[in-house]
């Protein structure tokens, strides 16, 4: 009789409608940046596919892997998805990582973004040269992600260059953009859409943009590569979901994503966030997508 009422109740959970509950969307930073705007963007409108609440929770720490530890931790259930970005991924080249790829389904690729490094609007490095000059003079400190990220990774090619470059790190988006608008920090590393009001509210400015060609927006800003500097690490966000989750759940998030990145309203997003227009991968290439942007990322990582 025990047996029978087991196989009644994995029949059961087999065939649970889903989802049938809230899932929790993870968001592994603070309020305000960028991944947080992705999942506040995002949230809504998989709501009207799945026909179910997606309450976004940040858990900001660790370069993102306090938030991913907890979607990490969580029943491989389906109600429980998280972003992951491109400076979580970076830290896959450090040996203590308690993670590996391998333990993520990427549900999509829904944004691709440029970096640049950004000054204050009052700074006194009103360029990329007066970057280069004042950093040869002495140390200039850089707001970034975390240690091992792909902001620090900039840091570190640049003092490769001869450049004195520090890196401070800072979990929350709102601590980084007040730490260079405050005079705490020289510059800041991030993506344009990330400080679009920033950048609106003539409060920052780039000063190099990590791309291939300039943006008719920031026609005056050069970009590393006419400068010399081969580096181009594009952040990307993505919505990812615990190994072992149902693959019929992981094609419900990857179907409502799909809708997600097909509609006006987040076409309309990216643009605003000077992103990629043709961001969006699906499931199927978005392992590929992420060992070949790994790739690039241990062409620059300090060898070891």
């Amino acid at each position: 009789m025990a047996l029978l009422l087991g196989l009644t109740s994995l029949a059961v959970t087999a065939q649970e409608k889903y989802p049938s509950r809230p899932i929790e969307f993870i968001v592994p930073w603070g309020p305000g940046g960028g991944a947080d705007q992705l999942a506040r963007k995002a949230a809504p409108l998989m709501e009207k596919e799945l026909k179910v609440s997606l309450p976004v929770i940040n858990v900001a720490g660790a370069t993102g892997q306090t938030g991913l530890n907890k979607m990490l931790t969580s029943p491989a259930d389906g109600y429980s998805i998280s972003i992951f970005i491109a400076d979580t991924l970076a830290l896959q080249m450090e040996s203590g990582t308690n993670w590996k790829l391998d333990d993520i389904v990427p549900a999509a690729i829904m944004i691709r973004q440029p970096s640049a490094f950004f000054v204050a609007e009052n700074s006194p490095l009103k360029t990329w040269k007066d970057v280069e000059a004042e950093a040869k003079k002495r140390p200039l400190k850089v707001g970034v992600t975390g240690f091992g990220s792909a902001d620090d990774l900039h840091v570190i090619y640049f003092n490769g260059k001869g450049l004195k470059l520090i890196s401070v790190p800072f979990p929350k988006p709102s601590e980084r953009y007040i730490a260079i608008l405050g005079g705490h920090a020289d510059l800041l590393y991030e993506q344009l859409g990330d400080v679009r009001s920033f950048l609106d509210g003539k409060q920052m400015r780039p000063v190099v943009i990590f791309a291939d060609q300039r943006f008719p927006a920031f026609k005056d800003v050069p970009t590393g590569k006419e400068l010399g500097h081969s580096i181009i690490i594009n952040q990307f966000r993505a919505v990812a979901m615990k190994r072992g989750t149902d693959p019929q759940r992981v094609k419900a998030i990857s179907d409502a994503l799909a809708k997600v990145a097909a509609s006006e309203e987040f076409k309309a997003y990216l643009k605003d966030q000077y992103a990629d227009e043709n961001s969006y991968i699906p499931a199927s290439g978005a392992v590929d997508f992420m060992k070949h942007e790994f790739d690039t990322m241990k062409k620059y990582a300090p060898k070891k």
